[in-house]
This record gives C-alpha cells, structure tokens and sequence, in this order.
C-alpha cells in the first residue's frame, strides 16, 4: 500500500501503527561529523531491483593507494603493527566502516529506527577480509556459486530480502571496497542480477561463469559495490596480469541479528570515536540505543533522550 504523498506503508510495532520516522532517528553524519550521502530514486531502484550496485570511484585515487598499502602490511607483514591493529578495520581502512556512502545505504536498506538515533548506528558490522592473495592469473578466486532466493529464506538465516512497495530491507549486506583496478570478467565479483527474489530454482547455466545468468562488473581503484547476500554470487578468477586485486570485503547485519562469531580487538574499538563503536555493540533488539533510555512500561516505546 502506498500512502498518498508516496511513502511506503511500514507497520510499526505498535499494534500495527505505520512507522514514523523523526529528524533525528537516523544519523545524517557518520562518526567523522562528514554528512552522509544518501541514495538517488534511481540507485534504490536499482539494488531493489537487480540485489547489487555499484559506486565508482568513490574513494580518492591516493587514499585508495593507501589503504591499499595497510591492507597488504596487515597481510603480509603482521609483526610490525601492535596486535590490536592486525585486522582491515584499522589504520586508514576504519573509515570505510562508516563511510558516507555506507551510512546512507545502509541507512535506507538495513537500519530501523527503533535501533538508531541521530549517535547511533541502526545496525551493526558483522565481519571484515581481505581479497588480495596473488597477483598470478588464476590465483585468485575460486568459482563458486550459492545464495539466491532471499524471498523464501527464514529471517533468521539473515541471508534474507523483504521489501514493500516503497521500502526494502537487506538483512545481510556486503560492502566491497575495490582498492585496485578491476577488469570486466577478469576478476571482481560475479552477480546473478534478480536471483535475490528468485522463485524458481536456479538452471543448471549457474554452475558456468560464462552464462548470461551472471553480470560483474569494471571499475577503477576506490569504488563500492553493494550487494545483498541473498543475491546468488560467486568470486570471478583474478586473471588481470597488470595488477593484483585487493578487495576489502566488509559486512553487515542488523542489531537483533548475528550470522557469524568474528569480532574486532576490544582495543581498537576503545580508540574508535563513541558512535563508531555503535557498530560493534552487543546483539540485541531492546535497549540497544547507547544515549537513551525507555521512558514508558513497555519495551515498545520510543526511546526517550537521557536528561
């Protein structure tokens, strides 16, 4: 059902009232204090409708360089940092946990109001990896198709899509941060466009990267892709002989929900700035507004600011 002025009809939880949303019930800058960059009509219609998209060039061409860089030292030489910066969340590559770009998206596609304020994030970061093995052609990147079918999956799974007409939810999100050049089918990832919504089983043509069943794409060094893990998708084989891949692969789950055990050091989330580290608070739904508090007898009521 669509609402006259063209809003989506969401049902709250409270006896099935439509879902308000307030000024302040979603973060409209990220921990660095950078506005978050929202979606366009075009670019919510078309991860709806294809499960993927992708944001080119997003990051500068020198900052890509350096994170790239730390994403190797991390790799490859892991002695010479403190313990607690072993991991592709630190250095320069903690700002793209909550990059703008990031914020926004999953602000329309992942986050609920109820778990989010104007400090906090309304869903948490679930894990975090580096694609990056081997610059040597067929090194890098096993075919291996799986997920698809979001639609029927249980919600617990995580690996699910509901949408409405107007509003969309993506229960686990991937980010990927392509920090090197990647090449059209010679690398990256390999996207069943649609398979996210899919009723029927997959065709046996899945099972070969060179069907029309898959879309990938090219890009230069510091886009996004987003996609949602319902999507059936697989790694492409890394044959790009001009330069090695290094994909920071992060991703994302709502407050109430956790698929797997991965957490970062405590020490480096104690260094984050304070709404930051709400992307690693503990997985629950009630109470789980750092900064509020529940005002009424149930814990159906809006959190009310701390006086």
């Amino acid at each position: 059902m669509i609402t006259a002025n063209h809003e989506p009809f969401v049902v709250d939880k409270n006896l099935g009232e439509k879902l308000q949303l307030g000024p302040d019930d979603l973060p409209r800058t990220n921990a660095d204090g950078e506005p978050v960059i929202e979606l366009t009509q075009e670019q919510k219609y078309l991860f709806d409708t294809r499960g993927w998209l992708l944001m080119p060039g997003v990051l500068d061409p020198d900052l890509a360089e350096e994170m790239r860089c730390h994403a190797e030292k991390v790799r490859d030489e892991p002695e010479s940092l403190p313990e607690h910066e072993r991991n592709y969340i630190s250095g320069p590559l903690e700002k793209l946990t909550d990059h703008p770009v990031v914020v926004g998206f999953l602000n329309e596609f992942l986050a609920h109001s109820h778990l989010s304020s104007s400090e906090c994030y309304g869903f948490r970061m679930e894990g975090t990896g580096l694609r990056s093995p081997s610059a040597e052609p067929g090194k890098e990147g096993r075919f291996s198709p799986h997920n698809g079918s979001g639609f029927f999956r249980f919600a617990v799974d995580s690996h699910h899509y509901q949408c409405v007409p107007g509003k969309a939810f993506s229960g686990l999100t991937r980010v990927v941060w392509e920090l090197a050049p990647v090449k059209h089918m010679q690398g990256g990832t390999l996207l069943a466009t649609g398979s996210h919504k899919a009723a029927y089983t997959a065709p046996e043509s899945i099972q070969d990267r060179h069907s029309e069943v898959w879309n990938t794409y090219a890009c230069p060094a510091g886009s996004a892709l987003f996609f949602t893990e319902a999507l059936a998708h697989s790694t492409c084989p890394w044959t790009n002989t001009e330069n090695a891949r290094a994909g920071i692969f992060n991703l994302y789950n709502s407050v109430g929900s956790r698929w797997g055990n991965w957490q970062p050091p405590q020490e480096l989330v104690d260094l984050m700035p304070p709404m930051r580290q709400t992307l690693f608070r503990d997985v629950h739904c009630a109470n789980n507004v750092p900064g509020f508090r529940y005002g009424g007898q149930n814990q159906g009521d809006r959190p009310k600011a701390e006086e």
